[in-house]
Formats: C-alpha cells, sequence, structure tokens
C-alpha cells in the first residue's frame, strides 16, 4: 500500500485549494502513478504555524512501480506544476505531497544525503500526531497499521482526540 498525503492552504496556477486538491488527485493517476481511493477532502486548522489560512487536506491510496526516490520526484513535480516553491518550513503553499507510507518499508538513515539533502524517511515521521493525516487515511484504509508501532489510524485518531480536540473547521 502506497499512501501520499496531500493539502493546500492558497491559491496557485490550478485555483482555490479545493481546486488545486482535486486536480493534484487527476496528477496522481498519471505518470506511473494509479489512483486507487482517495478520502473526502477536510478543511484543517494549520499545523506547525497558526498565522495562515485553512488547509484543505485529503490522503490517496496508489499503486506504481516507481521505487521510494522517484515517486518522491514525482511528487514533487507535481507540487511544482501546482506553483509550490519550497520556503517557510510549515507555511503556506498552494500544495503540499507527503509520502505517508511506501508498503509499510521502514527507512530511518541517521545521516543526510550528500548535497545537505534530506533523506527520504519511511513512513513519514510526522503521520501518529497529525489529525489532518490520520482521519482521512484512518477513512480510506481502516484496516493500515503504522509500519513501526502496527497501531491502526482510527486508533491513534481516538488517543489524539482524546487528548487535543479535533483540528478540523
Amino acid at each position: 500500500m502506497i499512501i501520499v498525503g496531500l493539502g493546500a492552504n492558497v491559491s496557485g496556477p490550478w485555483g482555490s485549494p479545493r481546486e488545486t486538491v482535486s486536480r493534484a488527485l487527476e496528477e496522481l493517476n498519471r505518470n506511473g502513478t494509479k489512483l486507487l481511493r482517495s478520502s473526502r477532502l477536510l478543511a484543517t486548522a494549520p499545523f506547525g504555524r497558526p498565522n495562515q489560512p485553512p488547509f484543505i487536506n485529503a490522503v490517496a491510496e496508489l499503486s506504481s512501480h516507481l521505487p521510494p526516490e522517484a515517486l518522491m520526484r514525482r511528487l514533487h513535480a507535481i507540487e511544482y506544476a501546482a506553483g509550490r516553491r519550497r520556503g517557510i518550513r510549515w507555511g503556506p503553499r498552494t500544495l503540499d505531497l507527503d509520502l505517508l507510507d511506501y508498503h509499510g518499508l521502514i527507512r530511518r538513515p541517521a545521516y543526510p544525503l550528500f548535497g545537505g539533502k534530506r533523506p527520504l524517511l519511511l513512513p513519514h515521521p510526522g503521520i501518529r500526531e497529525r489529525l489532518f493525516v490520520l482521519k482521512p487515511l484512518a477513512e480510506i484504509a481502516p484496516e493500515w497499521r503504522h509500519p513501526e508501532s502496527r497501531i491502526k489510524a482510527a486508533e491513534m485518531v481516538r488517543k489524539l482526540t482524546g487528548v487535543h480536540g479535533g483540528n478540523e473547521i
């Protein structure tokens, strides 16, 4: 199972955040990736930097013959086409695509790659504390388990909503 998180909170060349996420889902069904299913679009409060517009988020399940690094390059190309330019961490963006899980692969390299690039970490290290990922993930893949903890997404949602409340708006 390949799982990708999608989010947008500012308009770009593909339109509003809602239009951009919808278009990104279409793009995930081309050029080496096939969209198997996707969650509903979810409006959420921003994560990390609160003084910015709300996000539209979704999660998609894909199939692909691409290895993880090539798939990340494909996701970055989609982001770029949607107007994404890397800048402020957790800042506003026209589109953010995160590779959340790649067939349960666990990759935690202890060193950066040459050129100062951050290594691809799998599963995505932020899944466990992000309701905007966990809620739509539990919607499309109720039996999915975190590759390291083996806890289901729905259980992680229950734990977080009991502590933090929701982040939907």
